[in-house]
């Protein structure tokens, strides 16, 4: 009987005006599949049912072993069992549709439902007014006027206290000037800023860990100074930590952007202020069971006045930011582009930027400055554009980098200590902060000795704490100038002439600690 209510549905939902598509979407079905409905009258549809209850399907064959499998792993996929079918009987005269919806079948007739894993949340307690904003992207297909789909973008403000949100689209991926830029119109939508704002680990914003020392880009470490806010970055695999925008993403693409039609940018926008003013901010939210605009009326005073919006166009380049995968590439514009092996480390940013020019692809590393790998442009879609020299592993292998790391101390009990301190603190870090060591070398080879002395007595256990020291040390004795002679690590690459700036370190703590106080 479901076949007929699909039948007698699609039927009505054309009489009604849908276009086939429209009723593909809403049914659940293919375009095909529509159409084998329409062209059948009801006689016929009877007719159709009757036979699909005595017909031999393809998979009754295997009925007993899917069936085994499904008992003994509730967790099974469709995917999975079509491959199982494939490797254990060699077969292949289903399609992937069809093995999905057997399965479907026998998990319903015999009550197998599928097993899912959920991750177990904590309820944190509700932010401070003015205290907190959180910042979130977000991408959505929508039709247009013409018929087409086009992929739209778009970032997300929500004050965390009183869940008042803000949106703006764009027909591009967005770059650093685009974020500082939206940054400006949402506080003068609110008029005002929190002391924080929550994002996640984009490249559009931060460069790199730094060994645990967040490094932001350049453009956005000027704004964040200029305007004087707080930024706490959330940590890998952890987007709960900023959980009322990731709430605020899907309820604006599910409520706002889901079946609208996109004539032009600007009144995509315009339609979008209007929601937010008729419903974004004027439904009662379901947590705090009030409507946002109502809390925002008493969280407003207590937010952060702003200046006059800043101008930063002429300064902020375009970029594109890319995730290198464990196979190392990166997928652009439908095509896959290889980097050299080693450039993924597992639980790290693995984020690069890309650059097309004069028919090439570039790709950069944000936290060096360095181009890591020219390729042509492709044309076409679903290539593989492969340098040879990226299978080679330029790789230092991390016992040989700490060893070499040690002979440049004399005393090596004491960077044995060291070393064994910095593992503990930085286990996730330690190739970061045996690279800022050897900086270090390179750059103040005469003080590294005593560096490491004061470092163990006054217990600065970070390599960029070591590097500081360093630093003060060779700047305070006369005539003790970085050396030209670069300590290198066998197989480590050499130092980049260009890099990221890194906001200035406060020297006070240090002056004191290395004589300033006498």
């Amino acid at each position: 009987m479901n076949k007929m209510k699909d039948h007698m549905r699609i039927r009505d939902l054309k009489e009604e005006g849908f276009s086939i598509a429209a009723i593909a979407r809403k049914c659940g079905v293919s375009r095909n599949t529509v159409y084998n409905y329409l062209e059948m009258d009801w006689d016929e549809a009877l007719d159709w049912v009757e036979t699909l209850k005595t017909r031999t399907r393809k998979l009754d064959s295997y009925k007993d072993y899917i069936l085994a499998w499904l008992k003994e792993h509730p967790d099974l996929s469709a995917s999975q069992i079509s491959d199982w079918l494939e490797e254990k009987h060699a077969f292949k005269e289903a399609g992937d549709s069809t093995i999905r919806t057997y399965v479907k079948e026998l998990r319903e007739k015999y009550h197998i439902p599928k097993t899912l894993t959920y991750r177990s949340f904590e309820a944190l307690e509700e932010s401070p007014q003015g205290k907190q904003m959180q910042v979130d992207f977000g991408e959505q297909r929508v039709k247009t006027s013409t018929g087409k789909t086009i992929k739209l973008y778009v970032i997300i403000f929500v004050l965390s206290h009183s869940r008042c949100k803000y949106a703006e689209w764009q027909d591009r991926p967005f770059t650093t000037r685009d974020v500082l830029r939206t940054h400006e119109n949402a506080f003068h939508y609110y008029g005002g800023m929190t002391e924080e704002i929550v994002y996640d680990q984009d490249t559009l914003m931060t460069v790199s860990e730094n060994g645990g020392d967040i490094m932001f880009t350049e453009a956005f470490q000027s704004y964040k100074n200029e305007r004087g806010f707080k930024v706490h970055l959330c940590r890998k695999a952890d987007p709960q930590s900023k959980g009322k925008v990731e709430n605020a993403v899907k309820f604006i693409k599910q409520n706002f952007g889901k079946n609208r039609v996109f004539h032009q940018l600007d009144s995509w926008n315009d339609q979008c202020l209007s929601w937010l003013e008729r419903k974004g901010n004027y439904q009662v939210h379901h947590t705090i069971k009030k409507r946002p605009i109502d809390v925002f009326a008493l969280e407003k005073p207590h937010l952060r006045p702003v200046s006059s919006p800043l101008s930063f166009e002429s300064t902020i380049s375009h970029s594109i930011s890319r995730t290198v995968h464990k196979d190392n590439i990166i997928k652009f514009q439908s095509n896959r582009y290889t980097v050299p092996l080693g450039t993924y480390k597992p639980y790290e940013n693995n984020i690069v930027t890309v650059q097309v020019q004069d028919q090439q692809v570039m790709i950069w590393d944000p936290s060096s400055g360095k181009c890591i790998a020219i390729h042509p442009l492709a044309a076409g879609k679903g290539h593989l554009i492969k340098n040879t020299h990226h299978s080679r592993d330029c790789s230092q292998g991390l016992a040989d980098y700490r060893q070499a790391v040690k002979t440049a101390f004399r005393h090596q009990e004491h960077i044995d200590r060291y070393l064994e301190a910095l593992s503990q603190q930085y286990p996730r870090y330690i190739r970061d902060q045996l690279q800022i060591l050897q900086r270090s070398i390179t750059k103040y080879p005469t003080v590294i000795d005593q560096a490491l002395e004061r470092c163990i007595k006054d217990g600065l256990w970070s390599a960029n704490d070591f590097y500081d020291v360093a630093n003060h040390l060779a700047s305070s004795i006369p005539h003790a100038a970085a050396s030209t002679e670069a300590v290198r690590i066998p197989g480590e690459m050499p130092e980049p002439s260009g890099h990221a700036p890194v906001a200035e370190r406060e020297m006070d703590t240090y002056l004191e600690i290395l004589g300033g106080a006498e």
